[in-house]
C-alpha cells in the first residue's frame, strides 16, 4: 500500500510529500497520531517544498552575478553607508509604495552589492526580479528593435515586481537606445520600482543621454518618489595590505 501511494504521489508531481512519506508514516505510527495528522504533515511539506522550488526559480531567472545579501555587505568598512537605513529598505517597503533606489558614487563603493542584496531580499520573499548591467539591456532592448519584438520585451520587463539596472554611466548610447530606455522606465513609472546603481550625479545623465527634454522627463518620474544615496567612500576592491615603508 505505502508503495503505491507513493507512485501516485509522483504521478501527481507531489514530490514534496512522496520525499516525505516514509518519515512521516514512521512519526505517526509511533507517536499513534490521528489519520488527519498524517495528511496534514504530508501537506505541509508538500508546500515546504513547492516554496523552496519557486524560490530557487525565481532566483535563477533573475540572474544575479553574485551570492551577495545585506547580511553580508560589509558596513564597517563603508561607514558613509548606514546599516539602519539599508535594513529598513530591506524590509520591502519600498516595493509596494513603488519607489525606486538610486545609488550613486565611484566604482568599487559597494553600490551593485547593496542593489543585489536588495533584490535576493525581495526575490526570497515571493517578489519576482531581474537583475541587469546597464549595457546589456541597453543592447538587448537594441536587438528587439530589429526583430520587431521590442513591445514584448519590454512588456515583460516592466512586469518585474523590482529591476536593478547596474552600472550605468558613460554608455554609448545610440537615439533608438535612448528612447528604448526612457520607454521602460515610463512603463514602470508608478507600478513597478527599479534600483540604479551609477558613478553619475544626476546633472550628469544629460551628458549620457544626450536629449535635455527627455532627461527631464525621466529623471522628473525616476525621483518622484526615489531614495537616493550616495556613497563617498573608498573602494571595497582595495586589498588590505600594509604598503612598504619608503626609505
Amino acid at each position: 500500500m505505502e508503495s503505491e501511494i507513493k507512485k501516485l504521489l509522483e504521478r501527481l508531481k507531489l514530490k514534496g510529500m512522496s520525499e516525505k512519506l516514509d518519515e512521516t508514516l514512521a512519526s505517526v505510527e509511533r507517536n499513534g497520531d490521528p489519520p488527519l495528522n498524517l495528511l496534514k504533515r504530508l501537506l505541509q511539506e508538500q508546500w515546504r517544498y513547492t516554496q523552496e522550488r519557486s524560490m530557487a526559480n525565481r532566483i535563477k531567472q533573475a540572474k544575479l552575478p553574485w551570492e551577495w545579501s545585506i547580511e553580508s555587505f560589509p558596513f564597517e568598512q563603508q561607514p558613509k553607508v548606514s546599516p539602519s537605513q539599508i535594513r529598513s529598505l530591506a524590509s520591502l517597503d519600498f516595493i509596494q509604495r513603488t519607489e525606486n533606489i538610486v545609488l550613486i558614487g565611484p566604482p568599487g563603493t559597494g553600490k551593485s552589492g547593496l542593489a543585489t542584496g536588495l533584490l535576493r531580499e525581495a526575490l526570497i520573499n515571493g517578489y519576482r526580479g531581474r537583475f541587469y548591467n546597464a549595457q546589456d539591456l541597453i543592447d538587448e532592448l537594441y536587438a528587439s528593435l530589429a526583430d520587431q519584438s521590442s513591445a514584448r520585451l519590454l512588456k515583460r520587463l516592466a512586469n518585474y515586481d523590482l529591476i536593478v539596472i547596474d552600472e550605468l554611466g558613460y554608455l554609448n548610447l545610440k537615439p533608438e537606445q535612448v528612447n528604448a530606455f526612457f520607454k521602460l522606465m515610463e512603463m514602470r513609472y508608478r507600478h513597478k520600482p527599479t534600483i540604479i546603481t551609477t558613478n553619475l550625479e544626476y546633472e550628469q545623465w544629460y551628458e549620457l543621454f544626450g536629449r535635455k527634454s527627455l532627461v527631464d522627463a525621466l529623471l522628473d518620474r525616476l525621483r518622484h518618489q526615489c531614495t537616493t544615496i550616495r556613497i563617498d567612500g573608498d573602494s571595497l576592491r582595495i586589498p588590505n595590505e600594509k604598503l612598504p615603508d619608503k626609505k
